[in-house]
């Protein structure tokens, strides 16, 4: 059981980072729009894209995005983010529940006294 729950927090923790990945790479295409990438680049942000795209889109279709002024803030990807967060914590305290009570003295192993002589 343990071993499945840290499985999990890895892919869980995978999926956190290809979701910030994903947060910058929208940054750079707002702030520099004639960006055009190229070569193994284009790989890795089709894999980003398509990996976070089915989770991104139900998010966005839950929750409006926050308009203010004319600036509109597409909150889902960072509800994805922090829901994606806590499950790793959820996880993490799962897997340790399973483990068993922790030892008293942290782990360590006292250590031995020989008998006095005489």
């Amino acid at each position: 059981m343990q071993l499945f729950l840290q499985i999990v927090r890895l892919v869980l923790y995978a999926f956190w980072l290809l979701l910030i990945a994903r947060v910058v790479v929208e940054f750079i295409r707002s702030f520099a729009r004639d960006w055009h990438p190229k070569g193994l680049m284009v790989v890795l942000l089709e894999l980003i894209f398509t990996l976070t795209d089915p989770p991104v889109k139900l998010f966005r279709r839950l929750i409006p995005q926050l308009t203010i002024g004319a600036v509109r803030f597409d909150l889902s990807i960072m509800v994805l983010l922090l829901l994606t967060f806590i499950l790793i914590g959820v996880v993490e305290n799962l897997a340790l529940a399973s483990a068993g009570p922790a030892p008293l003295n942290g782990g360590l192993v006292q250590p031995t006294r020989p008998a006095p002589v005489g």
